[in-house]
């Protein structure tokens, strides 16, 4: 993972080519993606479904990087098979607009989905969360999903204390990014907004004083 700045706005969505695993728990991953790589270089970094990753080796239609333990270990992508559709950015440039929100392309943990309602105008996905990074999300506060920046619009907890939160989505970002295909039980890479873990982090030195 590298420490390059995205927005959480999806460029293009992409195609796993390979995913092949190597001695140490390790991983090479390969994926199509024309478009992010049209100004590729060797070292810069591309969000694959909320994963910074950075480039290896790269050609006119795919690019190539190294997936350490620690990324499998917390990401969905060590489950993911080749043909799977993956959402993917660029690092955001110093010039360029800010879109979404801050992301820094680094999960902080994975999610299954609970349960799709749709209307006639939106859809909405309740997500489940773990208990630690639940507290980290509010109303209206942002959240990334699989690398998509979203508002949350719900949260709450089912019936035998798993922890949940909503998105309501857009017929766009249902088209142009992978949310649209998710299935019930399917698993999300997760990010919180990065303000909320400082302020988490505050309170908890508060209380150990």
């Amino acid at each position: 993972m590298g420490t390059d700045v995205f927005t959480g706005i999806v460029e293009e969505v992409g195609s796993l080519a390979s995913l092949e695993f190597l001695a140490g728990n390790a991983a090479r991953i390969r994926v199509v993606g024309p478009l992010v790589v049209s100004d590729a270089t060797l070292g810069c970094s591309i969000s694959v479904s909320g994963v910074c990753l950075t480039v290896t080796e790269f050609d006119d239609e795919s690019f190539t990087a190294d997936v350490m333990s620690e990324t499998i270990d917390h990401t969905s992508l060590g489950q993911r098979l080749a043909g799977d559709r993956v959402n993917l950015e660029r690092a955001v440039q110093a010039n360029g607009r800010l879109g979404g929100h801050v992301v820094s392309g680094h999960v902080d943990c994975v999610g299954h989905v609970l349960a799709r309602t749709v209307s006639q105008h939106w859809e909405v996905i309740r997500f489940s969360v773990d208990r630690h990074h639940a507290r980290q999300i509010a109303m209206k506060g942002s959240i990334t999903i699989d690398g998509v920046s979203l508002t949350i619009s719900g949260l709450g907890q089912t019936d035998t204390g798993t922890d949940w939160f909503e998105v309501s989505l857009i017929p766009t970002t249902l088209a142009e990014t992978t949310l649209g295909g998710l299935e019930v039980g399917q698993r999300v890479n997760i990010e919180t907004d990065v303000l909320a873990k400082y302020v988490q982090r505050l309170l908890e030195d508060g209380t150990d004083r």
